[in-house]
């Protein structure tokens, strides 16, 4: 069974099926943590909630990217991709945090494109710096 998990095919399917299904999951978490619905917003052609969305699925993905990359076990990459996403949404919340002078949630919400931008950089930027010191 060993040499079954080892194929490289395999081991690919494997690391994809687990990367989908968490990427889901922390879509589900980033859902809840905002004050408006992400795929109702995007759905009537809510650009600020497209960027800020596709900045945490490019920052999920990226993290993930570095997890699998250095890590041997679906384990360790998992627990790794785990702990960089709980980083990520503490960055959405020292976002949001760290301006007073607006709600980042509402004027995401109400299309202001220039959050939603600062947003993905945000999402992107960081799952590199989260990315590089993973081991």
């Amino acid at each position: 069974m060993n040499t079954f998990w080892e194929n490289p095919y395999i081991e690919t399917a494997a690391f994809y099926s687990v990367a989908i299904v968490s990427l889901l999951l922390s879509l589900a978490v980033f859902e809840l943590a905002t004050r408006y619905r992400n795929w109702h917003e995007i759905k009537n052609g809510n650009m600020a909630v497209a960027l800020a969305t596709g900045g945490k699925i490019f920052g999920i993905a990226n993290v993930f990217h570095y997890s699998i990359a250095h890590n041997d076990t679906m384990w360790e990459a998992l627990v790794w991709s785990i702990y960089g996403f709980v980083l990520l949404l503490v960055a959405y919340f020292l976002f949001e945090f760290l301006t007073p002078a607006f709600k980042v949630d509402e004027e995401i919400q109400n299309d202001n494109r220039a959050v939603g931008l600062v947003s993905m950089v945000i999402s992107v930027s960081l799952s590199f710096v989260i990315g590089a010191s993973i081991r």
